[in-house]
């Protein structure tokens, strides 16, 4: 792998207390490209802009795919990695629906583990922060006209990042979406790519507006069974049985959501993977039966949701804040990724 180093670092964040989420980026990143589906040899370079004609592919018609991941730093000194091999194969299932070439898993797993290497320094250590890291995958054809690329390029960029969300763990408020849709079974919500995000915008802008932190999207079809939040797969828990929505093609399969679906099973909750009701959810919270509710992606790790506002009802869920279960899928996860606690499953691979 060629590697052409900086001549100009920048200066490192001060403060890591004050990193925000995706503002910072690190001194290089890495690039590929493809040519009628072959990738050629991989380089680490300087960050900077990537060369993208006017007539780009992805700039017309949005072929483009993309996954989130966190590089760790242990207590003593370890670069970690959480379940990276997994999003890299689930970077391949959205390719597919794209049109885009597949990447050898293995090959992107190691070509991320020298950036690293690279960017060490960049790692924040502070408790709660990580290294984000972006693969990015796109058509780059300089022609018009609808059809699958040619020519491709994939880039692996890193952001060091504190929380998603400035509150930190401090529940949501969320608002249930009752008029766009953002995807639907055989349409491309079970990939990663930006689409489906372009697609969640208004209704996010409409909701910060009422003052609510994120949309709760609804099936497309029946409008009444959950999907999934813009940037979060969902968890209900009542009393006797953990929920999520089951995956049908039209929501991400997040690692955290399948993370926490072994964690659970860990430690003896009753979990399900089946089709759930706004109106399910509104009656449990009512009667008391639903007890918690949070959101799970890597960016946020375990978001609890304090409220939800569904046709002009404010919906409470408990007494406003996190739950003990949400707080113990939260310690659990997080113990792992940092390496403080033990990895019954694998999960975790040391960079350095």
């Amino acid at each position: 792998m060629q590697i052409i180093r900086t001549q100009n670092p920048k200066a490192k964040p001060a403060d890591e207390s004050r990193l925000g989420f995706g503002r910072i980026f690190t001194d290089h990143m890495f690039v590929m490209e493809s040519d009628n589906g072959v990738w050629g040899e991989g380089k680490i370079v300087p960050y900077g802009p990537l060369p993208i004609d006017p007539a780009s592919t992805v700039l017309h018609y949005g072929q483009e795919v993309f996954e989130g991941l966190k590089a760790y730093k242990a207590a003593d000194g370890r670069t970690l990695l959480f379940r990276a091999r997994d999003n890299f194969a689930r970077m391949n299932d959205s390719a597919d629906r794209l049109c885009l070439p597949r990447i050898d898993v293995d090959a992107a797993y190691e070509a991320l583990c020298e950036l690293l290497r690279i960017e060490e320094a960049w790692i924040p250590r502070k408790k709660g922060t990580s290294l984000y890291i972006r693969p990015n995958m796109f058509g780059n054809d300089a022609r018009l006209g609808v059809d699958s690329a040619e020519h491709c390029m994939f880039n692996i960029i890193c952001s060091p990042s504190g929380a998603y969300y400035a509150h930190g763990l401090a529940p949501v408020k969320i608002y249930v979406e009752p008029k766009y849709v953002r995807a639907v079974r055989g349409g491309m919500g079970f990939a990663k790519t930006g689409g489906n995000y372009a697609a969640s915008l208004l209704a996010g802008v409409e909701a910060h507006k009422t003052g609510y932190d994120q949309v709760l999207w609804l099936d497309g079809v029946e409008r009444k069974y959950i999907e999934e939040v813009g940037a979060m797969n969902m968890f209900f828990l009542f009393k006797d049985e953990l929920v999520t929505p089951v995956l049908q093609g039209s929501i991400l399969p997040g690692i955290t959501r399948r993370s926490i679906l072994q964690l659970a099973e860990d430690m003896g909750i009753k979990a399900s993977e089946r089709r759930i009701s706004m109106e399910e959810v509104a009656e449990g919270i009512r009667s008391g039966e639903l007890i918690e509710a949070f959101g799970s992606g890597t960016a946020a790790v375990i978001s609890p949701v304090g409220e939800f506002y569904w046709n002009g009802e404010h919906l409470q869920v408990g007494d406003g804040n996190i739950g003990p279960v949400s707080q113990k899928f939260y310690d659990t996860l997080t113990g792992i990724q940092y390496g403080e606690i033990e990895d019954p499953h694998g999960w975790v691979t040391v960079v350095r």
